[in-house]
């Protein structure tokens, strides 16, 4: 999947039809680029982990891999708004 290509939710004719920022955040989670920050992210994590004592926080990574869902769900989530 591009990172140009924008994002399909299926509108389906649910009673209880999901929300479609959720469905977006989570399609763009599994995107080539933030996959590659997601993995950053899970090696900080770890590191921290298997510190006891440590100052270091993941705190930059997490945002730059919510940064780029954020930025990949906004390009299609206002085709889905009523």
């Amino acid at each position: 999947m591009s990172e140009e290509e924008d994002i399909q939710v299926d509108g389906g004719e649910e009673e209880d039809p999901e929300d479609p920022q959720e469905v977006l955040r989570e399609k763009c989670g599994e995107t080539k680029k933030c996959l590659a920050l997601r993995e950053k992210l899970d090696t900080c994590s770890e590191r921290v982990s298997s510190k006891s004592k440590t100052s270091e926080t993941c705190t930059e990574e997490l945002f730059d891999f919510i940064h780029c869902i954020d930025h990949c769900a906004a390009k299609s989530l206002l085709k889905h708004l009523k």
